[in-house]
């Protein structure tokens, strides 16, 4: 992950407060390792609003007293199916205006939220459990999604939210944040605090669903989901390695497919013109099928 001076001087900053309050207690300096763990690096920047969003209805889900904000677009000779759009970490809805155009034209009816703590929805921090169950309540305000497209860790908390809905019938999965355990190593590689804070701060992830580090995977997530899967991923991907989705091909399950690319990375996947066309294939294949 490279990241900018400013977020560099920030987490420099942070990682002297953390270390000097690991002094006193660990469990504190866990507790504000894992409040940074989950705090969007970029903050929340103004950016300009793509054209494409001046065309939809804005719409809004609240939970944990919380306004997550949101934009609806209905084509006028619509499906009836809707798609809802999971943005990353540290990214925004905005990002995904390139998808808005192609799925409309099948037919489908869009929605795109800021995820919790990003662009124009409320909160500071995110955790997957957080945005799976703020995916959970927009999915029962908006009476249910045909298909849910997550990028990273949105795909994450996606695949948690497709566990406990049966009515979902496609998911599609863009360099998913494959395992929680590789965010939270990669994490301390860059903080480099010691193995004691890193195992207090396992402790609250743990606590949070009273579920192990392991629960928050795709590879195992996927194995209990009834929808249709489509995951696609680079090889050349830095953030969400390859070799975390290789168990998950190795699964060989039938109601998944993998669409591997190569040179894309982490961030150019989700832009790539081909990669779209194959998302809205897949979608107009299984949609005039179901």
């Amino acid at each position: 992950m490279k990241l900018k001076l400013a977020q560099r001087i920030a987490i420099s900053y942070y990682k002297t407060k953390i270390k000097a309050i690991s002094l006193l207690s660990k469990k504190l300096a866990a507790e504000k390792a894992f409040e940074l763990f989950c705090t969007p690096y970029s903050g929340k920047p103004k950016r300009k609003e793509p054209p494409i969003f001046h065309y939809a209805e804005k719409v809004s889900c609240n939970i944990k007293n919380l306004t997550i904000t949101g934009w609806k677009w209905t084509p006028k000779n619509n499906n009836g199916k809707k798609i809802l759009i999971a943005h990353g970490f540290d990214s925004c809805s905005y990002k995904f205006d390139n998808y808005v155009q192609p799925l409309m034209q099948e037919g489908f009816i869009v929605f795109a939220f800021d995820a919790p703590a990003h662009g124009l929805s409320g909160g500071k921090t995110a955790d997957a459990w957080l945005y799976r169950n703020t995916i959970i309540e927009i999915d029962k305000q908006f009476e249910h999604f045909y298909c849910i497209i997550g990028h990273s860790f949105g795909g994450l908390s996606a695949s948690l939210a497709a566990e406990i809905m049966p009515q979902l019938q496609k998911l599609i999965l863009i360099a998913p944040a494959t395992e929680t355990q590789r965010a939270i190593d990669n994490f301390f590689k860059i903080v480099t605090f010691g193995d004691d804070i890193k195992a207090e701060l396992e402790k609250i992830i743990v606590a949070i669903n009273q579920q192990p580090i392991s629960y928050y995977s795709v590879t195992r997530s996927i194995q209990h989901i009834k929808a249709n899967i489509l995951w696609v991923h680079d090889k050349n991907d830095w953030i969400c390695p390859f070799e975390d989705v290789q168990p998950a091909i190795n699964l060989q399950l039938r109601n998944t497919e993998f669409y591997i690319t190569k040179g894309l990375g982490h961030n150019k996947i989700y832009r790539n013109k081909d990669v779209v066309r194959y998302i809205v294939h897949f979608l107009h294949q299984t949609a005039h099928n179901s």
